[in-house]
């Protein structure tokens, strides 16, 4: 944990989110500025600051991310419409909390290019 960190504090409570999901590696909720109708940010609880740390070290924890967000989908409904995980890696993608984070976006047709 990084006591700085915005999502390593929603983590340990000291900040509120809306949880969508939990287990002991993956920690989820709700975009507090959703971009769609279900906006899920799915994060390791393990702090990594973004896809250019990950390693053969840590490399399990994108398949964690995945894993929970194909569930986070499933209860959401959207599992069999459609939806879109984004990482965005770095500030000119767009990555404004530098914790690892995966956006998990459906319940509307989303258009491409994204953007």
């Amino acid at each position: 944990m990084d006591k700085n960190c915005l999502f390593c504090k929603i983590i340990k409570g000291e900040i509120k989110a809306k949880i969508a999901y939990e287990n002991e590696k993956v920690f989820a909720f709700y975009d507090i500025n959703p971009q769609a109708p279900t906006h899920v940010l799915i994060i390791p609880k393990l702090h990594i600051s973004g896809a250019p740390e990950i390693d053969d070290n840590n490399r399990t924890v994108v398949s964690d991310l995945i894993i929970a967000a194909n569930e986070i989908a499933r209860q959401s409904g959207i599992d069999k419409t459609g939806y879109r995980l984004v990482l965005n890696c770095g500030p000119d993608a767009g990555q404004a909390v530098f914790h690892l984070h995966l956006h998990l976006l459906g319940g509307r047709k989303l258009n491409w290019p994204p953007g």
